[in-house]
Formats: C-alpha cells, sequence, structure tokens
C-alpha cells in the first residue's frame, strides 16, 4: 500500500475519536451496577441518554432553571412503573448522572487515545453538561447542556440512510466554499457509493413491486413510494446541478486570474472534482430515468397484472350463480349482487325543439361543384422561405457543435442553457428553434446525406447535416420539460453524436 492511501484513510483521525468519546460518559453510566428495592437492574446507560434528552427539551423550551431536584421528578414520573425506588434514591440517582456527565471537580471529562494520524498519545477534553446558573437563596445549581452534549444529542438522532445523499450535497458545498478541495474530492467519492447504495435499493424494489402488489392498497402503498423517491432524487439532481456550476465558475475563476500556474496542485484538483462530480451526476441522472420508468412501467404493468389475475380467478357459475341458487337472499342482497353486471340504463329520448335546429341541406348530385375556397400557392414566397430556414437551420447546427465540442450539449437544456451564457438567448425566442430539434427527434437516428432531396425538392435540413460529416445524431425524449421563454416550452431531450470526427466543421 502506498503511503498517500495510509496518510488519506487515517486522515481525519483525531475528529472521528472526539466524536466516539462522547459516548464514554454513556458507557461509564451502564458499568455502574444499581438496583431497585426489588433487586432489578436499573438501566443507568437508558437514564442517562434520556437525562440528555430531558436537558434538551429543556433548552428548546428556555426553561434554564432546571437541576438535580427537577431531573429527579423526571426520572420518577418515567421509571416509577419500572422500578421500586423512594424519593431520596430518585434525588441520589440524578445527581450520580449530572456528576458522571459533569464531573464534582468542575473540570471538564478527558478521554485517552494513540493518534495513528499523528503517530502519539492524546487526550481529548470535552464538557456535556455545564452550570447555568446559581440560586443563591435555595443553594440550588441549574445546568444545561453545553456544546459537546448538544453534539451527543445530536449524534443520537436517527438520520434516513435515504437522505445520505442530500446530507454528502450539502457537506460538499461547504468544502468548496471553504475551499477545501482535497476533503470536497473525498466527499464526492462517498456521493458515488451512495448513489450505488440507492441503485441496488432501486433494483429490490422493482422486484419487491413486481411479485408484491397483490391488492389495490399495496399499489397505493408502492405508488406513494415512488412518488416519494422521484421527487427527492428531482431536487437531488437540482442541486449536482448547482454543485457542477459552482465548480465551473470556481475553475473558471482560477483560469481567468492565471491562478493556475501558481497553484497548479489546486487547479488539477479542481479539474478532478468536475470530472468525478459529472460522473457522479450521470449515474444519479440515470437513478432519476429509472425512477421514473418504475413508476410509470413497472408499476402500472403490476396493476394490470393485478387486475387480470382477478378477471382469471373469478368464475361465474361459482361465485354468482350457485350464491343465488344455493342461499335464500333477500331482495335487496340480491339487487346488490347482480348490479355490477346490469347494463347502464339507456333512454332514447328527443326534444321537438331540435326541428327548430338548423338544417344541413346536402345535395344528392354525384357532381356536385366545389364550394372550398382554393389554397393559394406562391411557390416563390415558398421557395424563400425554405431557404430561410435552411440558413437558420445551418445556424443552429453550427453552435450546437461547438456547444458539444465543449461537452455542454449532452442534453437539449443543457445546450440551451449554453446559448444564454454565450449571450445568444435570442435564439431561444425564435418559432424555428424548437421546430428544429422537434423535426430532427421525429427523424432520429439521422446523418448526412438522409432526406437530401423530399417530393423533388432539396430539404431544408441539408446543408445543417452536411455539417455531421460521417457522424450519426441521435435525439430521444427523457422526462421533463424546459421553458427558458414565456412564449415556448419543448419537452427534454438527450442528444448523442457518434462516429469519426471529419474536418467539415
Amino acid at each position: 500500500m502506498e503511503k498517500l492511501d495510509l496518510l488519506e484513510i487515517s486522515s481525519g483521525y483525531q475528529e472521528r475519536m472526539r466524536r466516539l468519546a462522547l459516548f464514554d460518559a454513556l458507557y461509564e453510566l451502564e458499568r455502574k451496577r444499581e438496583q431497585d428495592q426489588n433487586n432489578n437492574v436499573i438501566d443507568m446507560k437508558g437514564l442517562g441518554l434520556l437525562t440528555l434528552l430531558f436537558f434538551f427539551e429543556k433548552k428548546l423550551m428556555r426553561q434554564y432553571k432546571t437541576g438535580a431536584m427537577q431531573l429527579a421528578y423526571f426520572i420518577e414520573e418515567l421509571t416509577k412503573q419500572k422500578y421500586k425506588l423512594d424519593k431520596s434514591t430518585y434525588e441520589k440517582m440524578a445527581r450520580t448522572i449530572i456528576q458522571t456527565f459533569r464531573p464534582a471537580s468542575g473540570k471538564k471529562r478527558s478521554y485517552s487515545y494513540f493518534n495513528w494520524e499523528k503517530m502519539k498519545d492524546e487526550m481529548i477534553e470535552y464538557s456535556i453538561l455545564k452550570a447555568n446558573s446559581f440560586d443563591v437563596k435555595t443553594n440550588t445549581q441549574y445546568y444545561t447542556l453545553d456544546e459537546d452534549g448538544l453534539e451527543l444529542v445530536f449524534a443520537t438522532k436517527e438520520f434516513y440512510s435515504e437522505f445520505q445523499l442530500s446530507i454528502n450535497q450539502l457537506l460538499l458545498r461547504k468544502q468548496l466554499d471553504k475551499g477545501e478541495f482535497k476533503g470536497a474530492l473525498r466527499q464526492i467519492n462517498e456521493m458515488r457509493i451512495d448513489v450505488e447504495t440507492l441503485e441496488e435499493r432501486m433494483i429490490k424494489l422493482r422486484h419487491e413491486i413486481q411479485r408484491s402488489i397483490v391488492s389495490e392498497e399495496t399499489f397505493e402503498r408502492y405508488k406513494q413510494l415512488l412518488e416519494d423517491i422521484y421527487s427527492r432524487l428531482a431536487r437531488e439532481d437540482e442541486e449536482f446541478k448547482e454543485l457542477r456550476e459552482f465548480v465551473k465558475e470556481t475553475k473558471d475563476r482560477l483560469f481567468s486570474k492565471d491562478i493556475h500556474k501558481k497553484e497548479k496542485k489546486t487547479y488539477e484538483l479542481i479539474l478532478k472534482i468536475n470530472n468525478e462530480l459529472e460522473k457522479v451526476h450521470y449515474d444519479h441522472s440515470r437513478l432519476l430515468d429509472q425512477t421514473f420508468k418504475l413508476k410509470e412501467t413497472t408499476l402500472i404493468t403490476a396493476q394490470e397484472s393485478l387486475y387480470y389475475t382477478g378477471i382469471q380467478s373469478f368464475n361465474f357459475e361459482h361465485d354468482i350463480v350457485s350464491k343465488i341458487t344455493s342461499s335464500p337472499l333477500p331482495i335487496e342482497a340480491m339487487i346488490g349482487i347482480l348490479h355490477p353486471f346490469l347494463k347502464v340504463e339507456e333512454t332514447k329520448m328527443w326534444s321537438p325543439l331540435s326541428i327548430l335546429e338548423e338544417q344541413n341541406i346536402i345535395d344528392d348530385r354525384e357532381d356536385r361543384p366545389d364550394d372550398n375556397l382554393m389554397e393559394l400557392k406562391d411557390e416563390e414566397d415558398t421557395d424563400k422561405f425554405r431557404k430561410k430556414m435552411a440558413v437558420k437551420f445551418k445556424e443552429l447546427m453550427e453552435l450546437f457543435l461547438t456547444a458539444f465540442e465543449n461537452n455542454r450539449a449532452e442534453r437539449l437544456s443543457s445546450f440551451m442553457e449554453y446559448l444564454i451564457e454565450n449571450k445568444q438567448e435570442e435564439v431561444l425566442k425564435q418559432r424555428y428553434f424548437y421546430d428544429f430539434w422537434l423535426i430532427l427527434h421525429q427523424r432520429s437516428p439521422i446523418k448526412m446525406g438522409d432526406f437530401e432531396e423530399e417530393d423533388g425538392a432539396q430539404t431544408i435540413l441539408g446543408d445543417s447535416l452536411y455539417l455531421l460529416g460521417e457522424r450519426k445524431l441521435t435525439i430521444e425524449e427523457e422526462p421533463g420539460t424546459i421553458q427558458k421563454t414565456a412564449r415556448f416550452s419543448i419537452q427534454e431531450m438527450i442528444i448523442r453524436l457518434e462516429g469519426e470526427t471529419n474536418e467539415i466543421f
């Protein structure tokens, strides 16, 4: 193993040990073998955790006059059905827990360990409870949670694993803001693991849906679950886009000020972060697409299979006829059984007022004159329009290929953002921009030479497709709608350009 890997693994060892040290007070309480009057062992560790939650609740309620007596009353009310103790024992137990969290000497708690990052013995000091105020009249000391106590409370709080990726995104943004690029790169690797774990769960969920939907109730439950997952993944996808934009701005800023020449290592880290973040975002986007397909295809298929299973298992003779003939049923019950099989009542009626409506008089002659207006066809105007569109489509293709070379045209939304960034947003206000992509999508896959002539006239796509050279352009629909202007909107599309690059463009 390389030395760099060892340093990376042991990095931040002190901080991790500090978090473990916070739990030492709870384990110290666990070692106190206290018993009640019936010789039942008292769960001191559990009461220690409940004490932390008690002080946390008091902090939330802004009740800062909380001491041993208040804690003793809380423990008594909580445990009186479990343990048999007198009031003095409750107070003694409360003071024992407080002194464990905050030693009577007033000093902070300490934890000794060997630091494998720095290769030396070290000691951590931390404070869970701290003195808040003192009542001179009653000689009462009040306490409240210290910062380490709050951290211990939050460390015991459950964070659902499905939100781990969102948490990592927030941490990554914080690291990027502070310029901790090395830590940010490691955070991205953790996000990649989170995405892989989510993908495995989605595979298991798909199999579970296919075999577990046996009723409408389970169908609705899985439907709601998938909608929640999709909405969360959509929010994470938006966060990914913002993170990528932030990394890009950081990279451009370093490059524009020639800082990348002075801090070469930092610039290399930024480039690596940019590449790794794009990979993770791509995998996450595929996961979003899989979830949409699972919601729109697999779930509906499972519901249909449930319907047809019900039809196949239904036997009219056994379930209906035998039920009617074998058991004497009241007339109300008979109506209830037969009602689903009866036709909806149909009543043919006509209104006398219909004779006053406008009548269509049709001539029965076979050679009826054509009363329709003749279409005006101006071949010259049509030809001018086609030539104008051919020029516009060629310009759009040139812009697309430039964006594609800069990795900004994998999706139609990315290409539109590229146009806005390069002050070409005026194009997005034109109708022909959307016509261009709709035509290409209808004829996808497409390459140079396809549709060179239609109905004896050269197609308006001819000049633009010539720029593709030997490459093939494939466009597929993707869920979601893009609207960059108030007037036009278009569905999201995935764009792929395959084949060898030529020298035409």
